[in-house]
């Protein structure tokens, strides 16, 4: 079998015979491996502290120590080292102390070197795995990390150390925003940041349901419930228990199941459709929506004791058009994944081509202009887009603005909206549809004060 190449496939040989140690290493060293030797565990120790072996071939009798013991010291040292012992004569009690030791196997010298090779490959496959694994946990914790997300703007910067704070504790946490704001993303960054973080996340829309559906998915159901109840089904909360569960667009989610939900969040309990036993689980739970949950509770469509439970700490996502800043970063960075993706030349993304996007309203926000990159990628057969690559709507957007002072029309435009709410920022904020705090910082900006 062929082993990754992408490993080296270090070997050590301990053993204080010099004629045997070099004959296993001539053996082991045709089979292309790298291989390294020591006469004592003293010398086999400065090593492996120098560079860690793959596997080690260990004799059990040697002048400083003993083979057994040493796995035992050694696999807390060096973890993701196999270790294979060696015996001139076959011990059993040796044999079964050495695999609870951490040992890969335990083989008599001489019994066949022939073995050697085959074990040998057998204990590097474990190795690679391990490190696959390790590789994998890695990619996962970078993908989910908070550097991923992408942004220098200030308003994106908020949102994030506050996610960050937040992380390390078991907090319900309620995202807002509009649609396509990257609430997911956020819901993921934080309980990978967690001490959840190796257990499962589940993401559910609540839009995607009926009620009885919703209700099943969520609670799960005991055979019978219902017609098409074929047999029970764990439900979403089960399958989430001890990890995190995210619930978006929970302002669509029926007063029945809020019930239901405020039930969860008070004391960690729920019953199946269909059953009468209490079930109950250990969930951290992340909400988000792009309604006014306010305005929704004045008009009786969600329940005030629900929103206080979900909403012990909230967190405003901006909408790209107030963080018009980071959306070149942005666009190159999914320019670069959808041209890798689609096996096609990186393209570069020309003056023009940034401004039109800068200067659109984007009420898809990230989500809209993922898909307008990613079709402009697909189209493209050049080496660069430009405005003429993008939507006619997109285009006309930045020609609108290209002829003005930005800033000026900007500073104008917001001393307007004040005068006309009497200098109330708050409904101000609202009529420019930006974030109050967004609002402070660009009236500090023009100096409209």
């Amino acid at each position: 079998m062929k082993l990754n190449e992408h490993f080296l496939n270090k070997i050590l040989i301990i053993d204080d015979e010099e004629k045997l140690r070099q004959l296993l290493k001539r053996i082991i060293s045709l089979e292309g491996f790298d291989v390294s030797e020591a006469g004592s565990l003293k010398e086999a120790v400065k090593l492996l502290d120098k560079e860690t072996s793959d596997v080690v071939l260990c004799d059990v009798k040697l002048p400083d120590g003993n083979g057994v013991d040493f796995v035992k010291e050694s696999k807390i040292k060096y973890p993701a080292t196999e270790f294979i012992l060696l015996t001139a004569y076959g011990n059993i009690a040796d044999g079964v102390q050495a695999m609870r030791n951490g040992a890969f196997d335990y083989i008599t010298k001489g019994d066949d070197n022939d073995k050697i090779i085959p074990l040998l490959h057998r204990a590097l496959e474990k190795v690679h795995l391990a490190k696959k694994l390790e590789q994998l946990q890695k990619q996962v914790g970078q993908k989910y990390s908070f550097e991923s997300i992408l942004g220098d703007s200030v308003e994106i910067k908020e949102a994030i150390t506050l996610a960050e704070k937040v992380a390390a504790t078991d907090a319900t946490i309620l995202l807002l925003g509009e649609t396509g704001t990257g609430k997911e993303v956020f819901a993921q960054a934080i309980h990978h940041n967690s001490n959840r973080g190796n257990k499962t996340f589940i993401a559910v829309n609540c839009s995607a349901f009926t009620k009885d559906l919703l209700e099943s998915e969520l609670f799960g159901h005991k055979a019978g419930a219902f017609t098409g109840a074929v047999k029970d089904k764990k439900g979403l909360f089960e399958e989430a228990n001890g990890g995190t569960i995210f619930l978006d667009e929970i302002g669509e989610m029926p007063a029945e199941l809020q019930a239901k939900l405020l039930r969860v969040l008070e004391s960690g309990e729920f019953i199946k459709v269909g059953d009468t036993k209490t079930i109950k689980v250990n969930v951290r739970i992340i909400a988000a929506t792009n309604r006014d949950l306010q305005k929704e509770m004045e008009e009786g469509h969600f329940r005030s004791d629900l929103f206080y439970r979900l909403s012990v700490f909230q967190i405003v996502l901006p909408s790209l058009r107030e963080r018009a800043k980071d959306i070149p970063a942005l666009a190159r960075y999914f320019a670069e994944f959808f041209a890798t993706k689609t096996n096609k030349p990186v393209p570069v993304l020309q003056k023009d081509y940034l401004e039109s996007l800068q200067h659109y309203n984007w009420p898809g926000n990230i989500r809209e202009l993922k898909n307008i990159i990613e079709r402009c990628v697909i189209l493209n057969d050049g080496g660069r887009l430009t405005a003429a690559n993008l939507p006619v709507e997109l285009q006309s957007s930045g020609s609108s603005f290209s002829a003005f002072d930005l800033a000026g029309v900007e500073k104008t435009h917001i001393q307007k909206v004040l005068k006309h709410t009497n200098g109330n920022k708050t409904e101000a904020a609202r009529l420019l549809n930006i974030g109050l705090t967004t609002l402070y910082r660009k009236i500090e900006e023009y100096h409209l004060q």
